[in-house]
């Protein structure tokens, strides 16, 4: 089952949008339902504060077999806090995103074992617990996906994932 939700994620039709918007309160609420409103659906969505501070960064995720990128963009720009949108699907970008898995343990030889796989993939345990250990891995996510592929064998517990950011590659 986790498998197929991998294979899913790896849809080559996804764009990502990444949006400046104004940091205040309800920003983040009025794209969501703007994104509601015209049925839009996100794949991720992860935001954050910029080096400036009255500026917030939106890195979404779309599927866009079922929306239309470019459409979405468009109305994006209609709202009053977007100050930039831009689609970086097709542009030279740097895209990562974190994972933290935590891992059913019952063994010292299954705790060594959980230890190399998270060093093969320069990833680090960040919890150690009687019965389960966390993983913390960042990068692409095609190794976010490996990673998880590999652990489902040990019985993986729990996992959060931040979802896609991005940025475009080079001065602006």
């Amino acid at each position: 089952m986790l498998i197929d939700k991998i294979e899913a994620r790896a849809n080559p039709t996804t764009h990502t949008l990444v949006a400046l918007v104004e940091n205040k309160p309800g920003v983040l609420n009025r794209v969501a339902s703007l994104m509601r409103r015209r049925n839009f659906n996100i794949h991720s969505l992860a935001v954050g504060e910029t080096e400036d501070p009255s500026v917030s960064r939106m890195t979404i995720v779309i599927d866009a077999s079922k929306t239309n990128a470019a459409l979405v963009e468009r109305n994006l720009h209609k709202l009053v806090n977007v100050i930039e949108v831009q689609d970086v699907s097709n542009m030279p970008t740097v895209m990562r995103e974190l994972a933290l898995i935590k891992v059913s343990v019952d063994d010292a030889a299954k705790r060594g074992e959980i230890k190399q796989i998270a060093d093969m993939f320069q990833s680090r345990v960040v919890d150690v617990a009687k019965d389960s250990m966390m993983i913390e891995v960042a990068g692409e996510e095609t190794k976010v996906d490996s990673v998880l592929s590999i652990l489902a064998d040990y019985g993986i517990l729990e996992v959060v994932r931040t979802g896609r950011i991005a940025m475009a590659r080079g001065g602006k």
